[in-house]
């Protein structure tokens, strides 16, 4: 027996109408028999009444890039929330902001909304605009002579791309965008010879 096209799209959403409950619940802050069910009624019309593009993920996660990407992220934004305090606070200092355009080496929708998040979250940048189409991000930089300059800047979200690709790209779409693949652990040691 075969299943409607909605309904098997309802099914393979599953995931994503947990997290949207569980978001639904952590945002009312009750953990509640009714509240588990409103979440859940919330999920399905979400999921099933809104017309969602579907985005193709064809790596996999990574548990050591996902720890670097994580610990980094973490450093960013205890680094940076110490400098725009700086900034913020400094007398007579007026700061040259900049937006810049930087050129991402992978088009994936996914990994380009995520570096652009991570890149949003960290303070001192803002992701203005993005480029689908050419994968190219748009970001207002609070102070470029803190930052490094305009390279320094445009390098760390380079840099931020890559972790976010260590995290979770397939050895071909590392490749695809220029970088080495993840080392393959062969389980047998190498003798120096």
């Amino acid at each position: 027996m075969s299943l409607h096209p909605r309904r098997r799209r309802l099914a393979a959403q599953w995931p994503t109408m947990a997290w949207l409950v569980v978001v639904w619940v952590l945002l009312w802050g009750d953990l509640s028999p009714g509240n588990i069910l409103a979440g859940a009624v919330v999920a399905v019309a979400v999921t099933g009444l809104l017309r969602m593009t579907p985005i193709d993920f064809h790596g996999t996660v990574h548990p050591w890039g996902l720890v670097v990407l994580v610990t980094r992220f973490a450093w960013d934004l205890v680094r940076a929330s110490i400098e725009v305090s700086w900034v913020a606070l400094r007398p007579r200092h007026t700061p040259h902001g900049a937006v810049i355009g930087v050129q991402l080496r992978n088009h994936s929708d996914l990994y380009l909304t995520m570096t652009a998040e991570l890149c949003s979250l960290v303070p001192g940048s803002l992701v203005v605009e993005a480029h689908r189409l050419t994968g190219v991000l748009y970001l207002h930089v609070l102070d470029v002579e803190q930052s490094g300059g305009v390279e320094a800047a445009r390098q760390a979200v380079l840099d931020q791309e890559e972790r976010v690709l260590r995290a979770f790209a397939s050895d071909e779409e590392l490749r695809e965008a220029g970088l080495e693949p993840h080392p393959r652990r062969t389980g047998r040691r190498e003798v120096a010879a």
